[in-house]
């Protein structure tokens, strides 16, 4: 089995949540149940428009103390404080942007999770080290074989890094690992304001909650579920040809069957991998029989993980 690689996600950033009301805030904003998290489970969420599109996603962990720490796209931790803040009213909440000391890893491999004494379960996780340098560790809340996730000092990289004998990996590692598992690197793959979680694996992969009550844009997102108007889905592809560019049309023939969002290089000359929201009617084995589906000068294969079930709905 591969040793566990380490691959520093320099794109996210870290927003520190604390007060007594940190935990409440949170539960009636964001898709997932908060009432889950706790200091041995991590989770996924995101935070919608009052019409249900995607605006921001995050990992929530707990510290001691009860502190929560959202590990988010840095570039837009400004505007997820903004949007948070507007919400905040009287709650008794911190918030508080921790980027400049707190760093995020992903270590990849299948013997990831019990190098850090984790099950192989989706959100497992557990504080490691001192007081100085506790790291939070948490098996990926979406899928377990994106390997584990740690939050931790930046300063504190090194010597976590010896500890557990971590090779380095690449970012083009993990940027591969979770392309073929179908799983979108927020705005890179979700358009602000236009996505839909339903569209995007977040049922799947353990974003959203049915049964915890309201959120921001909980109505459209039930109707969709419970009325079937899910049209389109994320659907990894294989790309044999040059990686088509971000919004570059899917087309079958003459037909639109979607568009493309983030890809990779394949390793070692081997075909490319990517995302794209293609129709669902594309997807059968009838449209297959019509000819290749074409981004740009790239044919591209579908290549749906297991856990993603391609069913049309009328």
């Amino acid at each position: 089995m591969p040793e566990p690689r380490c691959v520093p996600l320099p794109d996210r950033g870290i927003l520190r949540l604390s007060g007594e009301d940190a935990r409440s805030f949170l539960q009636g904003l964001i898709s997932n149940d908060v009432d889950r998290l706790a200091p041995d489970r991590a989770l996924h969420a995101a935070l919608l428009t009052p019409q249900g599109k995607y605006l921001f996603d995050f990992m929530l962990h707990e510290r001691k103390g009860g502190e929560i720490l959202l590990d988010a796209e840095r570039d837009r931790l400004p505007a997820l404080v903004q949007r948070l803040t507007m919400y905040r009213l009287r709650a008794d909440v911190t918030i508080a942007d921790a980027s400049h000391e707190l760093g995020v890893l992903a270590v990849l491999g299948e013997a990831a999770p019990a190098a850090f004494g984790l099950p192989a379960a989706p959100g497992a996780a557990r504080l490691v080290g001192d007081d100085a340098a506790t790291a939070v560790v948490a098996v990926d809340p979406r899928a377990a074989a994106l390997g584990v996730r740690v939050v931790l000092p930046r300063d504190a990289v090194p010597r976590f890094r010896a500890e557990h004998g971590l090779a380095e990996g690449e970012l083009a590692d993990w940027d591969r690992l979770r392309l073929e598992q179908g799983v979108p690197d927020g705005s890179r793959d979700l358009v602000v304001e236009r996505s839909l979680l339903l569209e995007s694996g977040f049922e799947e992969l353990g974003g959203v909650s049915f049964t915890k009550g309201c959120f921001v844009g909980q109505e459209l997102t039930a109707r969709t579920k419970h009325r079937g108007l899910v049209k389109k889905r994320l659907v990894p592809v294989r790309i044999h040809g040059p990686l088509p560019a971000v919004g570059t049309v899917v087309r079958r023939g003459e037909r639109e069957a979607g568009e493309m969002r983030s890809s990779v290089s394949g390793a070692d000359g081997t075909d490319g991998i990517g995302l794209a929201l293609l129709r669902l009617e594309q997807l059968t084995p009838m449209a297959a029989a019509s000819g290749p589906l074409r981004a740009g000068e790239a044919t591209l294969t579908p290549a749906p993980p297991l856990w993603l079930e391609l069913t049309a709905q009328d």
